[in-house]
């Protein structure tokens, strides 16, 4: 049946208010009452590529000096990003900032407190393990893992240290996404029935350096460090600077793209994780020496494991050679749509009297409202050409390394989310069914664990 309209102006009163209390900046007796919340927080760069330049340092800068965070050392094996970063970070006007070779003499130094984490995909649970153990706390991009002994290590690592984690799934910072969880959780919505994600881009370029990738040499960097726990093979720049493009430095699609939708379907419904996977697709265009798939279709199956009866599939599609449909989510109840592309909830599909009369049921048709309505006064970033969400993200992290208290986008949702990305990987590895025991928390091809 429908909502009434007094439900929807609570919902969005109440929750626009809790929103704005938990996003409205701490004042200064705020941090007073936190012991050592007047120290000064300095800061590590490890890893300054495009995503560190391009969104984390400006989102860090914007709140740093209100925060009393700083930047004072730049972690990078390559000694052209090394010193590049360095100088971008003086030049937005972070302060003197050292080059350090890698993050052993990066930990070394005494004047490290925290780190942001933005190297390869495949470096990220690795690198957020290093970090906690050498006592730091962290922001860590996603993914935060796509095998599952990855996983395993830096969850494990972030509950013996008690280190504050951020993860990069930067959506659980967002007001608009915060008030979609809270309506859903509510109840109000109706069971999800189903879930249409899309990401779609026509970019022959995307994840592609021609114009780097010559600039790199063997020896100006350390291509040991680099590979970590993967298989040594003779150098390659390519794989170096764009690993997005090629396994096992990252799955492409799945890592960069799947892991920040699925996430949402986590975080809405509080399961940790899908029942199945099934996945095809191919490289059916851009044939320049890829091994990751330039299109894929996954399907999801969700849902309490005790119940087979009970749940619902998230359709994921994606595809680098026709941008229609851009960037979507959808979520399906028997009484309607939430866009969180338009941010907005309608009865689109709803049960409609008609066919409900058919069956002698009652319509059931969801009342339509907009998350931004009331929304806008909860959002921390102000207009300084940083990322909002990231801004957010990254201003909840200093806000947690200050109270000590969990943040937005903690280790165990970057876990859900690795959780998912194994199963996506090994979906598209083996072309069967892949599930996941929650017992040995191992990814299961056919019955058996999949390496």
């Amino acid at each position: 049946m429908g909502f009434p309209e007094s439900t929807r102006r609570e919902f969005v009163k109440t929750g626009s208010a809790a929103l704005a209390a938990t996003a409205v900046s701490w004042n200064a007796r705020s941090y007073a009452d936190i012991l050592g919340a007047n120290d000064r927080v300095r800061v590590g760069v490890v890893g300054c590529g495009d995503r560190m330049k391009g969104a984390l340092i400006p989102a860090f800068l914007q709140h740093s000096k209100e925060m009393n965070f700083e930047f004072v050392a730049v972690s990078d094996i390559w000694n052209r990003r090394r010193e590049e970063g360095a100088a971008y970070i003086e030049k937005l006007g972070g302060g003197k900032i050292d080059a350090v070779r890698n993050n052993d003499e990066l930990y070394a130094r005494k004047d490290v407190d925290a780190v942001l984490v933005a190297t390869a995909d495949f470096q990220h649970a690795l690198h957020g393990v290093g970090a906690v153990e050498a006592g730091r706390d962290a922001y860590v991009e996603k993914p935060t893992a796509h095998t599952m002994d990855d996983a395993r290590k830096f969850l494990a690592a972030v509950k013996k240290t008690g280190k504050i984690v951020q993860v990069g799934t930067q959506r659980r910072s967002t007001p608009s996404y915060q008030k979609a969880a809270e309506y859903i959780k509510s109840g109000q919505f109706g069971d999800i029935v189903m879930v249409e994600m899309t990401w779609n881009v026509n970019q022959p370029g995307r994840w592609r350096r021609p114009d780097v990738v010559p600039l790199l040499k063997e020896e100006d960097t350390d291509w040991k460090r680099y590979l970590l726990n993967r298989p040594h093979v003779p150098f390659d720049a390519r794989k170096y600077l764009e690993f997005r493009l090629f396994w096992p430095y990252s799955s492409g699609i799945p890592d960069q793209w799947l892991v920040h939708q699925i996430d949402t379907v986590h975080w809405f419904t509080g399961l940790p994780h899908p029942r199945s996977v099934v996945a095809n697709g191919g490289i059916y265009l851009w044939k320049d020496g890829r091994q990751n798939w330039d299109t894929m279709t996954a399907v999801f199956d969700y849902g309490p494991l005790d119940d087979p009866t009970k749940g619902f599939q998230v359709q994921y599609t994606s595809r680098f050679t026709n941008s229609a449909g851009g960037v979507k989510e959808l979520y399906y109840s028997n009484g309607g749509m939430i866009d969180m592309d338009k941010q907005t909830v309608t009865s689109t599909g709803g049960l409609s009297a008609r066919f409900a009369a058919e069956m002698g049921m009652k319509p059931n048709l969801l009342s339509s409202f907009s998350f931004v309505e009331h929304a806008e006064a909860a959002s921390t970033a102000a207009d300084t050409g940083a990322d909002p969400q990231t801004s957010a993200n990254m201003r909840n992290w200093m806000e947690s390394v200050r109270s000590r208290k969990t943040p937005n986008a903690p280790i165990e949702a970057g876990y859900s989310h690795s959780i998912a990305l194994c199963m996506n990987v090994a979906a598209i590895q083996t072309g069967q069914k892949v599930t996941f025991d929650d017992k040995t928390q191992q990814v299961m091809v056919g019955g058996k664990v999949y390496a």
